[in-house]
């Protein structure tokens, strides 16, 4: 697994429909360096006409890596995230890390963190372990939307 799907129309607007491949390319770099994952020599390539987002580097985790790819995704105009260029500094292969102890989860209309931790752990005050899984994604855990994509760790 090295694609990850996202809906294309949702997400941070960090540039216009006019902005130039390599700009945006450069803005969604950024956003996912200011997250200090500690990516070794990331780059980010950004096709505009398909949606398509390449990252390429070092990531020391495999939850660095979905956290990348979420921070990339999560991006208003982008609607995959490939990550077949992506190496991980620990010996695990990227389709392991996709998989790594965690699923993935869309946000629809009406969810809150507390309703989506009583879905998946049947206790709603875990909202918190979500919040914690996703703090690079989710800057206010108050301020989630419809169609955008988090992690959720797999009950211990």
């Amino acid at each position: 697994m090295g694609l990850f799907d996202f809906v294309r129309n949702i997400g941070n607007k960090l540039f216009g429909s006019d902005a130039s491949a390599e700009d945006a390319a450069g803005k969604i770099q950024r956003e996912v360096s200011d997250a200090g994952l500690g990516i070794e020599n990331l780059q980010v390539k950004y096709d505009p006409s398909s949606g398509n987002c390449a990252l390429s580097g070092t990531c020391p985790s495999a939850e660095v890596m979905q956290k990348a790819v979420l921070i990339a995704g999560n991006v208003h105009g982008v609607a995959n995230v490939d990550v077949t260029n992506l190496d991980l500094a620990e010996a695990q292969s990227i389709a392991a890390a996709a998989d790594d102890n965690v699923e993935y989860y869309v946000i629809v209309s009406g969810d809150n963190l507390s309703k989506i931790a009583k879905h998946f752990y049947g206790n709603p005050n875990l909202y918190t372990k979500i919040f914690e899984a996703n703090r690079e994604v989710i800057k206010d855990p108050n301020k989630i939307f419809p169609g955008q994509k988090i992690r959720i760790p797999r009950a211990a």
